[in-house]
């Protein structure tokens, strides 16, 4: 999320606004950004990662006014379709910041029956009876923390509209029995059709709120006389406004969205081999992973699924000491080493991240936490001093925190992750062999990493590193500027050698990670046995997970009301939104209940999930099943046994290696690496070129060429061959499966509701590549 521009004065003296972001899935919002106070051009700067853990049709973006009496005011959003985000893949894009209409806000599908039938009356004539069902619905947004739904079904034409409510429903949101029937002329069949209208029962003096509708002509039943489809709702034809462009401001976004379909492990094998070989090629310039970073428009593009890849099958030491051996003996002068944004640099950097977060975390929060509840002033620009701070006081407050932030970095290095170790270890190995003469590029070498890329930017914004839960106030975020400009500074340019060597040396392969934190928020909470309805019995709680136990309470920092084991934990799975009427929601198992919790939105739901799972991933008596609804009213609502400790009915999701860091899926990111490759190919058969070049030619480098870096022509070109040959073979299975599925799927079915405009844009690519063909 980048800025904004040009938003809409307020209607006030002060004609400014104190704005935020807000990131959604649809309607749900899963990120927001820092407020930026009395701006009409806001700037945020702040990058978002996230798994999406649910089919979605929209990603929304909304700018909200902050208001501190009243309700925060939304200003505007840009929604950008499922289908159309590859079009915006990772460049920089202004949009047009639209209107937010109630009756254009839907999503969510509806499966709906139709059956028509011939009734004959008392007097001999003979009439047409149309039945409407609404079987299911999914999807349906929470409004105020849950959803009454019911629908109106109206049968409308030219002449005529009789309209039929549903009931209300509280016990099934998503599920209606009850049939509307109409009677009508046979001839009519042409001239009419259903629209069914979802809405949500409000309690509020606003009245009921529009969830969205469906419109379906009765023509679809000339062939039979029943129907049956999922549809996607849709906004009122009324629904979007007549409105002057760019009356509310633009945002300037840059979205990065994969979409990946990985087969089956034996399907990457040759692909695979190929890549986990590169840390043995010689030169490794020649190998399929270099390759990859040679051919990506961006090195973060290739650095991210390659370190992932080789840390799951624990080639990743190996391949970076190679890559880093061969970045140092191209380098010149020592100042620059691994200044660059080069596969090497780029390529450590993502295996900071992975292996390295608990540690970051174990070393950094504890200070960040007291900076952060202190308040202290640090301010030492004499221009921005407020009235009564001393330069003096501020600038012993600002030497007491880098003091004791930069103690806890260097006593760290006992907890410092192995394999992080074992490449500095080889950077500095490198460095030192390489300029024999430069006494302290050992040591900036590694400073460099640890200092300028892993500790710095986490200080400098600690909210991206999970470090807060929030964004840090305006002083506080100055006050981490100055000191993370200040580690920096000491990180790389000190001349005090006692310090360097104290930072290196701390760094040895032995450590034994100290218990910390590794998740922790405000939840609400409910535990099994109460009853199915009440505020009392759900509960906002500070909850906290360690490697030891799972605790919740009241506030953070009070004494735990509740503490499990993590040897206590047989399960975590989602729970049924049915149970509570509530989304969000997962269940931690133990002997002797389950603890039923609400998480703020899918993305931390899941997270939680994860996290939970993989703590407890080794325990003895983890279940194999489990019930996916809660026990309610004398009975389980997913299976309907009355005992509560009925067996489960549902198998337990897959199992999910024990290690915290690394929850990688080797076979997605080899299928990853193989989309890079199929998206770069024009460039590999460009390398392939300059390597034919280069071993007839042994003259100046023609121009198109230069940007590769081929230090054995023959060498490389074998390997591009082989890249070429590997990904040809993939793309085969891929095409395969497209046709496949597109004999196979129905369009209106639950995985494709009609409406669906990525699976219409879908059957017009496959339509035109089978003609093609034939």
């Amino acid at each position: 999320v980048c800025e904004a521009k040009n938003l809409p004065t307020y209607p006030g003296p002060n004609k400014m606004r104190d704005c935020y972001c807000t990131v959604n899935l649809d309607r749900e919002e899963v990120f927001r950004t820092k407020i930026v106070e009395k701006s009409l051009c806001p700037f945020y700067g702040e990058d978002f990662y996230c798994e999406i853990p649910r089919s979605f049709r929209h990603l929304s973006f909304y700018i909200f006014d902050r208001d501190v009496f009243r309700r925060d005011s939304i200003i505007g959003k840009v929604a950008i379709q499922k289908e159309d985000l590859p079009k915006y893949h990772n460049r920089d894009t202004w949009f047009q910041l639209q209107h937010v209409d109630a009756d254009s806000e839907v999503q969510g599908k509806v499966h709906l029956e139709l059956r028509l039938s011939e009734v004959i009356t008392d007097t001999g004539v003979v009439c047409h009876k149309l039945a409407a069902r609404i079987l299911e619905c999914q999807g349906l947004p929470i409004v105020n923390g849950q959803c009454d739904p019911y629908a109106t079904v109206t049968l409308a034409g030219p002449y005529r509209q009789v309209s039929l409510p549903t009931p209300t429903t509280v016990t099934r949101p998503c599920s209606y029995n009850r049939k509307s029937h109409f009677d009508f002329e046979e001839e009519d069949v042409d001239k009419l059709e259903i629209r069914v209208d979802l809405w949500n029962a409000s309690n509020l003096k606003f009245g009921d709120e529009f969830l969205g509708e469906l419109r379906v002509p009765l023509n679809v039943l000339r062939q039979s006389s029943s129907y049956e489809a999922w549809y996607f709702l849709q906004p009122r034809d009324n629904g979007s406004k007549s409105l002057k462009p760019g009356d509310l401001g633009s945002l300037r976004l840059n979205v990065v969205y994969t979409e990946d379909h990985v087969f089956s492990s034996d399907y990457y094998s040759p692909l695979r081999d190929l890549l986990l070989r590169s840390a043995d090629v010689e030169p490794v310039s020649a190998s399929a992973a270099h390759v990859l970073g040679e051919v990506c428009r961006e090195k973060q593009e290739a650095a991210i699924p390659l370190v992932r890849l080789f840390l799951h099958y624990g080639r990743v030491v190996p391949f970076i000491s190679a890559i880093a051996n061969a970045e140092v003996r191209r380098t010149q002068d020592p100042n620059t080493i691994f200044r660059g944004n080069s596969l090497t640099s780029k390529c450590i950097d993502e295996t900071m991240k992975l292996a390295g977060m608990h540690y970051l975390h174990m070393t950094l929060k504890p200070a960040i936490e007291e900076i952060c509840q202190s308040h202290k002033s640090c301010e030492i620009d004499p221009v921005k001093l407020k009235d009564g701070e001393s330069l003096e006081n501020n600038m012993e407050n600002l030497r007491q925190y880098v003091d004791r932030i930069f103690n806890v970095i260097t006593k760290s290095g006992v907890s410092c992750p192995t394999v992080m170790c074992d490449i500095f270890f080889s950077l500095r190995e490198a460095a030192a062999k390489r300029f024999q003469d430069d006494l302290d590029v050992r040591y900036t070498a590694v400073s460099s990493f640890i200092f300028l890329r892993f500790f710095a930017p986490a200080i400098l914004s600690p909210n991206l590193f999970q470090l807060t839960p929030h964004h840090t106030d305006p002083q506080t975020s100055r006050t981490l500027t100055l000191i993370s400009k200040t580690i920096q500074t000491l990180g790389s340019l000190s001349k005090s050698k006692s310090v360097k060597e104290c930072v290196l040396n701390s760094y040895n392969p032995d450590n034994d990670p100290q218990t910390r934190p590794l998740h922790n928020r405000f939840m609400i909470k409910r535990a099994q046995g109460r009853k199915r309805f009440g505020m009392k019995n759900f509960k906002k709680r500070w909850f906290c997970l360690t490697n030891h136990e799972f605790t919740y309470q009241k506030s953070k920092g009070d004494q735990p009301l509740c503490s499990i084991p993590i040897e206590n934990i047989l399960a975590v799975e989602k729970l049924e939104e049915e149970s509570f009427k509530m989304k969000n929601m997962f269940q931690v198992i133990q002997p002797e209940r389950a603890l039923y919790i609400q998480a703020n939105n899918c993305v931390e739901a899941k997270a939680w999930i994860d996290i939970l799972t993989k703590v407890s991933q080794c325990n003895q008596k983890r279940l194999t099943v489990y019930h996916p609804s809660a026990y309610l009213n004398g009975h389980w609502l997913c299976c309907r046994a009355s005992s509560d400790t009925a067996p489960g009915c549902s198998p337990c999701t897959g199992g999910l290696p024990a290690n915290i860091q690394l929850d990688i899926d080797g076979d997605r990111e080899t299928e990853r690496i193989y989309s890079l490759f199929n998206s770069y190919m024009s460039k590999l058969e460009k390398m392939q070129e300059a390597c034919g070049s280069r071993s007839v030619y042994d003259g100046p480098e023609q121009e198109e060429y230069s940007t590769f870096i081929i230090d054995d022509p023959q060498e490389t070109y074998k390997t591009l061959k082989q890249v070429i040959t590997g990904v040809g073979a993939l793309e085969q299975e891929h095409a395969q499966y497209r046709r496949d599925k597109f004999k196979k799927t129905k369009y209106g079915s639950q995985e494709h509701p009609i409406g669906d405009k990525s699976f219409q844009s879908y059957i017009r690519q496959q339509s035109e590549t089978s003609t093609h063909s034939i």
